[in-house]
């Protein structure tokens, strides 16, 4: 089987997943650049694989079933990372949970619509939400290793902390529009099996 460019990126992807986890264990601040910058190079894949996907119009069910799974696998994984090593702390777990549990609630109400010929497709507010969510998680890799700004309050933690929880709160909303929409297929094909 000759695997797709589209899906070469995809796979590429979860394979930096260990890597960039690893990459948590070493200390200094290049060592937290050099994760930040594997960690981008890894979600920009996501943005072109289904770039290079559409222009060659080789949108494939591996294609449809791994992107999803690979950002969300990459995605827990680093804000795990980031917990455990106390770059999220206190009150911002909160919003690093509500993504994680969105994430959760997606992937099983997806499977579950699969299973009655239903796809749902990602909205628009749905990927600004993935690009916050990914802009966050950059900033907060590097967090104090980051540069001074021109202000004390605005440290790239800060900067992180604050992306996060705009993206919780699109999660939250995306999240809904999801279960909504969810829901509604869900009590059609009941009455239809009635």
């Amino acid at each position: 089987m000759i695997t797709s460019p589209p899906n070469l990126l995809t796979v590429s992807r979860i394979l930096a997943i260990p890597v960039i986890v690893g990459m948590f264990w070493l200390d200094g601040n290049i060592a937290r650049w050099a994760t930040m910058g594997l960690f981008v190079a890894a979600a920009v894949t996501d943005y072109l694989d289904g770039m290079v996907a559409r222009s060659m119009g080789k949108i494939s069910n591996l294609g449809r079933f791994m992107d999803p799974v690979a950002d969300k696998l990459l995605v827990s994984s680093v804000l795990m990372m980031l917990v455990w090593t106390d770059r999220i702390s206190g009150l911002m777990i909160l919003p690093a949970l509500v993504i994680l549990c969105r994430e959760i609630m997606v992937s099983g109400l997806r499977e579950f619509l699969a299973g009655i010929k239903i796809g749902v497709p990602v909205s628009k507010l749905a990927k600004w939400k993935t690009g916050f969510q990914m802009f966050a998680l950059g900033f907060l890799i590097v967090g104090t290793a980051g540069p001074a700004f021109f202000h004390p309050l605005v440290t790239t933690t800060a900067i992180g902390e604050t992306l996060l929880s705009i993206a919780a709160v699109l999660t939250i909303i995306t999240g809904y529009d999801y279960l909504r929409a969810g829901l509604r297929h869900m009590a059609e094909a009941d009455e239809s099996a009635d």
